[in-house]
Formats: structure tokens, C-alpha cells, sequence
């Protein structure tokens, strides 16, 4: 196995890793709903799944 020859100190090692970064997930709001979603997926509102607008599967009704 490789071993390094030289102890890297806390400064290079975070030097490195200071690209390694979160970014914040961007939000689209729906035109027809007005609820905010990540695009390109499909979301639930009141019971009923939307994906571009429109439902894509309605919530049963209970008798």
C-alpha cells in the first residue's frame, strides 16, 4: 500500500477541500397550483400529483 512520505498539515488539507462546496437546491413555482417544487419532478399537492401543470393522478374520493 501507498504511504505518504510527508505529514500534510491541517492548512493543505483544507486548502483542498475548500471546493467542496453545498449549493442551495433550486425552486420553480407552478403556474397552476402556486406551490413551489424542484423542476422536472413530479409533486403532490391537496391530495393530487402535478407534473407540468397538470394532475397526473387525482385522489380518490371517499364515500
Amino acid at each position: 500500500m501507498a504511504h505518504p512520505k510527508r505529514k500534510i498539515s491541517k492548512t493543505r488539507r483544507d486548502k483542498r477541500r475548500t471546493h467542496y462546496k453545498s449549493e442551495a437546491k433550486n425552486y420553480v413555482v407552478c403556474a397552476t397550483t402556486g406551490e413551489a417544487h424542484l423542476p422536472h419532478r413530479a409533486y403532490w399537492h391537496e391530495g393530487n400529483l402535478y407534473y407540468k401543470g397538470k394532475v397526473v393522478i387525482e385522489k380518490e374520493a371517499v364515500a
